[in-house]
């Protein structure tokens, strides 16, 4: 093996880390959208629903994004590669849809707590939404520190992700409440 097969390999090996990276930080972005948007419209809709009814819709919904992730990923693996996953491939797929599937973990224990009587439910949706909130601002705020912006592009960056984020919470919102 040549030198600059050698660099070759390890260009690909280091853009296939980043790739996976991505994919995963991706579906954790839009299950935690998705579980801020029911959390949001739960907690405008309180006096009409109970907290097991609550914790169920945030399951139920952050699964269904994680499940269409997933699925999405297999049919974009069989229209690329014109093959099935392999099993190195398919448990990275798996190992994505189970971080999407976490960011339900806090948001669901606070409002199952709710359900057995310790926090109020309306207590428990907003506090899951500030853990939602939390977790979008930290990815943001890493990624736009890790591009190795200057100061004002950074601030220009974050605002514009904030502004979009904004959007984005509006029309999930709106989509949710129907």
């Amino acid at each position: 093996m040549s030198a600059d097969d050698a660099d070759r390999e390890t260009d690909d090996s280091a853009d296939a880390a980043e790739a996976r990276d991505a994919s995963y930080l991706k579906e954790r972005v839009y299950a935690t959208f998705t579980g801020l948007a029911i959390v949001l419209v739960l907690l405008n809709d309180t006096g009409n629903r109970d907290a097991l009814h609550s914790l169920y819709a945030l399951v139920i919904g952050v699964l269904g994004i994680t499940t269409a992730g997933y699925l999405s990923d297999i049919i974009a693996h069989l229209a690329v590669h014109r093959a099935y996953p392999n099993g190195r491939e398919h448990r990275q797929m798996l190992r994505v849809a189970g971080g999407a599937l976490s960011t339900v973990v806090v948001p669901g224990a606070l409002v199952g707590l709710a359900a057995l009587g310790v926090f109020t439910l309306e207590a428990a949706l907003r506090t899951a939404s500030i853990v939602y909130l939390a977790t979008l601002v930290v990815i943001a705020y890493l990624a736009v520190h890790r591009a190795g912006l200057r100061p004002l592009q950074r601030v220009l960056a974050l605002g514009s992700l904030v502004a979009l984020g904004a959007v984005v919470i509006g029309l999930q919102t709106i989509a949710h409440a129907g």
